[in-house]
């Protein structure tokens, strides 16, 4: 346990309508003021369609629908999180729309808990932690896993 409570992990916060959650700083590319997204016909209603990164078609998820969550309307600070995704040999980037970036955050292990057990195994598995940060509750998205669930057929680094 002391191994666990001296270890302290980066995360990075935003918004999703009223809620706040948070990626891992590992994951994370880059930041992106929202753009034209050239939409794709016939997507899933949470795929948004792809931009240009760096010469790169990259898919452009709503992360809000994606976890379930009410559709907000795009702002002047919704922008684009580029994240890497799953292992070295079957890495994914993609691009997930959030309402506002807010903070990196450096969280000790012993900070965060145990996501809720609410009975339902695609909650459990898009959460990897919940932790407290004045009186907010911000939730750790398991990135890896809510992607893995997305098909993006085609896509490579």
């Amino acid at each position: 346990m002391s191994e666990k409570e001296s270890t302290s992990n980066s995360y990075l916060s935003f918004k999703l309508g009223n809620e706040i959650f948070a990626a891992n700083v590992g994951s994370t590319i880059k930041i992106l003021q929202l753009s034209n997204i050239t939409k794709v016909p016939n997507s899933p209603s949470n795929m948004k369609g792809v931009i240009n990164h760096h010469g790169n078609v990259l898919p452009v998820v709503d992360l809000s629908q994606t976890l379930g969550l009410p559709e907000t309307a795009y702002g002047k600070n919704t922008c684009i999180i580029i994240l890497s995704v799953g292992s070295n040999s079957d890495q994914l980037v993609v691009g997930a729309i959030v309402d506002e970036v807010l903070n990196v955050e450096t969280i000790k292990a012993e900070q965060i808990s145990e996501p809720p057990s609410l009975g339902k195994k695609s909650t459990t598995n898009s959460i990897s932690g919940v932790f407290k940060k004045d009186d907010i509750f911000i939730m750790i998205l398991n990135v890896d896993s809510i992607f893995n669930e997305i098909n993006f057929e085609n896509q490579k680094d």
